[in-house]
């Protein structure tokens, strides 16, 4: 009977942890938990340390982490509850600390969370320390534990070292080749990151859906369609299912390459579409010069019942500034954060100046950028100021010559800003002034940037 009594009394606090919600009664179950002597239940400390990692905020979790201090059972498994549930924070180094102090020995299943923790603050230090530690307990050859070594150091741009985990791997499975692929794209290695893939497909490696989504990114980033389209047979060899996410990189990658008619093709026949799917097909149309079908892409959206998010409101307002719908791209940028609740980036800010600048409402445009919630950078300047060249006449006393000296300011360096005075001044018959700019550059050992041309050369993949 005492033993049914403790039972039951144990399952009702059990039960009273699985239904709790908020932070104070967490404390306030604990209090009795403490009390009714139970504090060493496993079942009883799984649910408080599971509460804690997955519902409260950082500045809570010294608390569970004291609760686990305190038990006499303590085992590496709640410390790796707490490590992976904290892993998109620093906060997790410091649990692993804690952990050690205890005598808690950590094991195979610490280190990888530990390694995402690091990516997610660029902890090289801290990072490299955890990677010595591995090396002391002699697990540096689990494969897990390598995959997320190779990840962290990618994370880092710290290629090379990536390279020298994956190089030493006794075991690579599909996920260190992605691993190190992806390291690559993240230091923009873009034509190792393809070598590499054809390194995979000699070893007779499968790949996978996430290999195909890095590797069209990278044809995206290129923008190599022929590239991109060698990607997308190898996908259709595999016989691989094109789901939501390898549908909007096919999509994405053909519309940045400017095939704008087979990413409609792709977008078309997706059985299953996500918000960024429909924002890859609205942005690469309005890219492209189809403002109309990437205006018709956002209603036809917001139909469907998709939320807009902020690549879709920049492709939108790209769009506009295609078509000259100033109001249209007015009420547009007001809906993101009023309807919403999309705070606009420097993107949008900039597609905003362009539309009034294409418009010729030069005037508007110079005040939208001074009444900006941030500074503006130089790209919007110069935005400005190549409408400037256009639509103003009176170079010293109208918009030109304010932006001009604010765009100086900010890149007093930056060759093309001052070629493209210089030539504006020869334009309208200011010779002395172009000449004292080119005589000043000249004296300070600026030059012109030379263009450059992009030639795809055939090659047999």
């Amino acid at each position: 009977m005492i033993k049914s009594s403790f039972t039951s009394k144990t399952q009702q606090l059990i039960d009273l942890l699985s239904s709790c919600s908020s932070l104070k009664h967490v404390y306030q179950i604990h209090t009795q938990i403490v009390i009714s002597g139970l504090s060493q239940q496993n079942c009883i400390l799984l649910k408080i340390v599971n509460f804690f990692a997955s519902h409260t905020p950082i500045n809570s979790s010294s608390y569970v982490a004291l609760v686990i201090k305190q038990s006499q059972n303590s085992s590496n498994s709640w410390w790796n509850i707490l490590i992976r549930n904290y892993a998109k924070h620093s906060e997790a180094i410091r649990f692993f600390v804690e952990m050690r102090r205890s005598g808690v020995v950590s094991d195979e299943f610490t280190y990888p969370f530990l390694f995402k923790a690091c990516s997610s603050f660029m902890g090289l230090k801290e990072g490299k320390q955890i990677h010595c530690d591995v090396i002391k307990m002699g697990i540096c050859k689990n494969v897990y534990v390598q995959n997320t070594l190779i990840y962290f150091y990618g994370s880092c741009n710290k290629i090379m070292e990536a390279y020298k985990v994956f190089d030493v791997m006794p075991l690579r499975t599909v996920v260190s080749w992605n691993s190190i692929i992806s390291a690559c794209v993240e230091s923009c290695w873009y034509y190792d990151a393809i070598e590499i893939f054809r390194l995979m497909r000699k070893c007779g490696v499968r790949p996978d859906e996430t290999t195909m989504v890095i590797l069209l990114s990278v044809c995206a980033e290129l923008g190599d369609l022929s590239l991109g389209k060698w990607i997308h047979c190898q996908v259709i060899e595999q016989g691989m299912y094109v789901n939501c996410q390898l549908g909007t990189s096919l999509v994405d990658m053909y519309a940045k390459c400017g095939a704008v008619d087979y990413a409609r093709l792709i977008f078309d026949r997706i059985g299953e579409r996500n918000v960024w799917t429909w924002s890859a097909m609205i942005l690469g149309s309005a890219q492209h010069g189809f403002a109309a079908q990437a205006l018709e892409l956002f209603w036809k959206m917001k139909d469907c019942s998709v939320k807009p998010n902020f690549v879709s409101f920049l492709g939108v307002l790209c769009a506009c500034s295609h078509v000259g719908m100033v109001e249209e791209g007015y009420r547009l940028f007001q809906e993101m954060e009023t309807l919403h609740s999309i705070k606009p980036m420097m993107a949008h800010y900039g597609a905003m100046v362009d539309i009034l600048s294409r418009a010729g409402r030069l005037e508007e445009a110079h005040k939208f950028i001074l009444d900006m919630p941030i500074e503006a950078d130089a790209v919007i300047w110069r935005t400005l100021l190549s409408a400037c060249h256009i639509h103003d006449i009176s170079v010293d006393t109208g918009v030109g010559e304010k932006v001009r000296k604010r765009l100086l300011e900010l890149e007093p360096k930056r060759s093309g800003n001052l070629v493209m005075l210089a030539n504006k001044y020869a334009e309208t018959g200011l010779w002395d002034k172009a000449a004292t700019l080119r005589r000043g550059m000249k004296e300070r050992r600026l030059k012109k940037i030379a263009g450059e041309s992009c030639v795809s050369v055939f090659q047999n993949r």
